[in-house]
């Protein structure tokens, strides 16, 4: 990493958003992925949430808002817009980001995958009650298919979280002592 010491600082932060653009968008095509061992009562992990996670914990809360935003906007476009996965997104975005991470939180993987996990929960709880103001399904079968669906999403994402999150975040760092602004 030190030889991009030496590139041009314009160079330097296309390479960045190459990076940010290209991972977000590699984790939105991991989300209708199916590949064996992935999958748990055949939920995958939140690669969107991950994404979300990952970029918010060094960022500030109007960063992780914007950046929930957009990445549930996108989902929405692949998927259905309703429920919308901007909300949660957005919500975990501004949470992840409000942490206080030199009291709670460190660079290890336990720290991202318990702020994932509960992020992952709290996502998935709020998808749950968009449904239920919906009226499509009963409150009942809602809440009943909610308990699984979360636990197993939270569990798989918590799992894969650090294998997004270390790389990215020694890119940004590395990125952040380089960049001049």
């Amino acid at each position: 990493m030190r030889n991009l010491s030496y590139w041009p600082t314009s160079s330097l932060r296309l390479l960045n958003a190459a990076i940010v653009v290209g991972s977000l968008f590699l984790c939105l095509l991991m989300l209708p992925t199916r590949l064996p061992g992935l999958e748990l009562l055949g939920i995958s992990p939140n690669w969107a949430l991950i994404w979300v996670v990952a970029w918010s914990l060094k960022r500030k809360p109007w960063q992780g808002i914007v950046a929930g935003l957009v990445v549930g906007w996108l989902q929405d476009a692949m998927t259905s817009a309703e429920p919308t996965h901007a909300i949660s997104l957005a919500v975990v975005g501004l949470l992840t980001a409000r942490l206080e991470k030199q009291k709670y939180l460190q660079e290890d993987f336990i720290s991202v995958a318990l702020v994932v996990f509960g992020m992952a929960l709290l996502a998935e709880t709020i998808l749950a009650l968009q449904f239920s103001l919906t009226g499509v399904r009963t409150l009942s079968e809602i809440w009943t298919t909610h308990q699984p669906l979360a636990l197993a999403s939270a569990i798989l994402s918590s799992l894969w979280a650090p294998v997004v999150y270390f790389p990215l975040n020694r890119w940004w760092q590395t990125f952040r002592n380089l960049d001049p602004s």
